[in-house]
């Protein structure tokens, strides 16, 4: 069995911007929505007897500090240690666990999401999140989709309990970005 838990909405502003309600309803999703698929997935995987793999969408916002992401970044977090918890518990059940860490992907979402709070400069504001990464641009679905696909195969399966970052070196190179 593959199971892949990706489930994610945004939240903007800092610590002092958060609300009770909006880490609630972030939480509720982010963490909880990849909880409930784990868990179920955990389940069946002990039932059937052969294992299988978890693959969960964490988010670079897990590992690195992005500003004005404090609850976004929060509930990635979350993501990411739920991952190696279920990777302990698990490995020597016959069940992988492993996180991607993408940084921005351009889907809808993130189209939606500037239109909404960058309205007459989408344009502008797309330019300016694709150059954040290094690389000079987002990701595309693909790209995190064939990084899930290889680590559920039998060719990855001495990988689990990890991260891969899928960020156009956000992580390791932003000193290779022009300023």
């Amino acid at each position: 069995m593959r199971l892949c838990g990706c489930s994610g909405i945004a939240a903007v502003g800092n610590i002092e911007k958060a609300t009770e309600a909006e880490m609630d309803r972030v939480f509720a999703v982010n963490v909880k929505g990849v909880f409930h698929v784990a868990q179920e997935g955990v389940k069946g995987m002990l039932a059937d007897g052969k294992g299988g793999v978890i693959i969960n969408l964490a988010s670079i916002a897990s590992i690195i500090g992005i500003k004005d992401r404090f609850v976004y970044g929060m509930t990635k977090g979350a993501v990411l240690t739920m991952t190696y918890s279920i990777a302990t518990d698990y490995m020597h059940k016959g069940i992988r666990c492993s996180c991607i860490a993408p940084t921005r992907v351009h889907t809808p979402f993130v189209d939606g999401f500037i239109k909404k709070n960058y309205p007459g400069k989408e344009e502008e504001m797309f330019s300016k999140l694709s150059k954040y990464t290094p690389i000079g641009r987002m990701a595309q679905p693909k790209e995190v989709a064939a990084l899930a696909y290889y680590l559920s195969t039998d060719e990855a399966a001495m990988l689990t309990g990890s991260c891969y970052n899928i960020d156009g070196g956000v992580v390791s190179c932003m000193d290779a970005q022009e300023m």
